[in-house]
């Protein structure tokens, strides 16, 4: 029968079965031991990708030695360890020009330069500041997909002042504290307008809630127009109670608001130890910053017009009150 037929020359092994397939019982295992996983393509010397990394490599030297001779150190992106990045031609170098404390200028590599690119590089030259070529990948993660143009600066945390210090600051020029206090102004624009004014008009510092409150930004150093760098500036964890312990110290504390008791030309203490608190536009003082307060004044405006802004009512009001000071100094 077919199923019984042997063919001529087949062997079959002692106590094997028909069918049977030998495996490796194990023996082969140890082979397969101690290798590891499979090496990338760019680690393989004989793999065409090992090649371009190399030859990326070598480019990247060459860039790093030309830009060294330019003045320019190449590198990769850095932690900004808290620091503000600026992006964008036009607002890096506004920064520069308004002496804004830049760190740090990265440019693209091989950028198109053109005047404003000249000019930063001559400001940062002549202010010593660090600059920095890096590829338009790494810009990208700098400025977490800003535009930026080939072009970014990093601006380094403000170092905010304590409240004991602006009255140090008074103590020190022999004049009694003029502070300004910003009650849920949120805009770093104003808060900058308000360090401008503070600036101009003579005041000790100004004081910004460390919750709801603009900080010391980038924006706020344009605005101030280098104020920022003259004008200390206290963030409290409480602007109440910030208020409460100016009261103790033998200041008055006079709040902004158009529902005033008084207008601010007629303020009574405007030659005493004065704290000034702005609030937000459209909101205006909040409750318990308005309790605080020993008295509310306002500017007199047009029925056209609902409010001004923290900035500009905060400049009227220290023009009127550099004034009065200085009618009492004559």
């Amino acid at each position: 029968m077919a199923g019984n037929t042997r063919r001529p020359g087949a062997v079959r092994k002692a106590g094997s079965k028909k069918g049977a397939q030998v495996g490796t019982g194990g023996h082969g295992r140890k082979s397969l031991e101690g290798k590891g996983p499979t090496p990338k393509a760019e680690d393989r010397t004989y793999h065409p990708a090992h090649k371009r990394k190399a030859a990326a490599e070598k480019r990247e030297a060459v860039e790093t030695q030309r830009g060294a001779s330019k003045g320019v150190v190449r590198g990769t992106r850095r932690p900004t360890g808290g620091a503000e990045v600026v992006a964008g031609r036009n607002a890096v170098l506004e920064a520069l020009r308004t002496d804004v404390p830049v760190t740090a200028v990265h440019l693209a590599a091989r950028i198109d330069h053109d005047d404003r690119t000249r000019e930063i590089l001559e400001l940062a030259s002549t202010r010593s500041v660090q600059l920095l070529e890096v590829s338009r990948t790494e810009l990208d993660h700098l400025t977490e997909g800003s535009v930026h143009q080939g072009v970014a600066a990093q601006v380094p945390p403000y170092d905010y002042a304590d409240v004991d210090d602006l009255l140090d600051a008074a103590a020190q020029a022999g004049q009694a504290p003029l502070i300004v206090a910003l009650d849920g102004v949120t805009d770093p624009r104003n808060l900058g307008a308000v360090l401008r004014s503070a600036g101009a008009f003579g005041a000790h510092g100004v004081i910004v809630p460390s919750r709801r409150s603009a900080g010391v930004t980038a924006s706020a150093w344009k605005v101030s127009a280098g104020a920022a760098a003259r004008v200390p500036v206290a963030k409290v964890t409480n602007l109440s109670r910030a208020l409460t312990d100016l009261k103790k110290s033998g200041a008055f504390v006079v709040g902004l608001d158009a529902g005033g008791d008084t207008e601010v030309r007629d303020l009574a203490f405007a030659t005493d130890p004065l704290v000034l608190v702005v609030g937000s536009e459209g909101h205006g003082l909040s409750r318990l910053v308005r309790e605080t307060c020993d008295a509310v004044a306002s500017i007199p405006i047009s029925s056209d017009v609902e409010s001004l802004n923290a900035g500009v009512a905060a400049g009227i009001t220290l023009y009127e009150v550099a004034q009065a000071r200085r009618t009492a100094a004559e």
